[in-house]
């Protein structure tokens, strides 16, 4: 696939900018959702990882566990951090080339102290809205589009409807000003001011860092596996714990290289 003819729909940048994301459906075909789900869940059961591996894992009870620095874990995560699907899509956001930032995964299901009478009282329920980056100084306007300088791309490996915990927005928080903690508790007052997701497994989330965004608490009894890649400009720093291995990155091929070292790094190779 030539990289330089994929491109955002118009109706997408236009969703992107004024929204904050955008869902793209059908990146992922059946056999790479099977294959990064499986890598994922081999990794999730492998008691000597933090020894065989640089791969990092956050465990919170039995119910959820994080994943973090993916690529030299296997080929198909590797795979995804490089997708000619997504690549020049985050590229056309970023406004440059970008470099690999960080690599996670989330696999997930009901918390079983959770309340299901409480959590039926709200539409939604965001975990932890964050973000990591705030417009004015992680974002800027270039021929009147919205850019930014750390964007994620999102893939579900597993259907999430909305009480299988899809992820939620503060739509229109990327281009914001305001006070975080302000916007976090206005939305919360007001469910109207939040939208969470529904996808099918291969469906990809393309978003800027500073969305205000969060998991919501799965309240069905399905399991939600999603793969996250995160991408900046070639200058910047991977995230601590996502430093991939010079000797890996020897045995990429050539065109994968700077993608995943970040090694062009001050030489940025901008849009515009």
């Amino acid at each position: 696939m030539e990289q330089n003819l994929v491109s955002l729909m118009v109706s997408q940048r236009l969703h992107f900018d004024i929204y904050g994301y955008v869902l793209l459906k059908n990146v992922l075909v059946p056999d790479e959702v099977e294959r990064m789900k499986s890598a994922l869940h081999r990794a999730n059961e492998d008691p000597n990882l933090d020894v065989d591996s640089r791969v990092y894992i956050r465990r919170n009870s039995d119910h959820y566990v994080l994943l973090g620095n993916l690529v030299e874990y296997d080929s198909s995560l590797l795979e995804y951090a490089v997708h000619p699907k997504l690549v020049p899509l985050v590229e056309e956001v970023v406004g440059g080339k970008i470099r690999l930032e960080e690599t996670e995964a989330i696999i997930n299901s009901r918390d079983p102290d959770a309340d299901l009478r409480e959590l039926e009282k709200h539409r939604y329920n965001p975990v932890a809205f964050h973000r990591g980056t705030k417009h004015g100084w992680g974002t800027y306007i270039e021929q009147n589009k919205f850019h930014c300088v750390f964007v994620k791309t999102l893939a579900y490996l597993t259907d999430v409807g909305p009480d299988d915990g899809g992820t939620a927005f503060i739509p229109g928080s990327h281009r914001l000003t305001w006070d975080r903690s302000e916007m976090i508790e206005a939305a919360m007052s007001d469910e109207s001011l939040v939208c969470q997701v529904e996808a099918e497994a291969g469906d990809v989330l393309l978003f800027p860092e500073s969305l205000i965004h969060s998991t919501t608490a799965i309240k069905s009894d399905k399991e939600r596996t999603i793969l996250i890649a995160g991408y900046t400009p070639t200058m910047f720093q991977p995230w601590p714990g996502n430093e991939v291995d010079p000797e890996f990155v020897k045995t990429l091929p050539d065109e994968m290289r700077a993608l995943i070292s970040g090694s062009e790094s001050w030489s940025w190779q901008r849009k515009y």
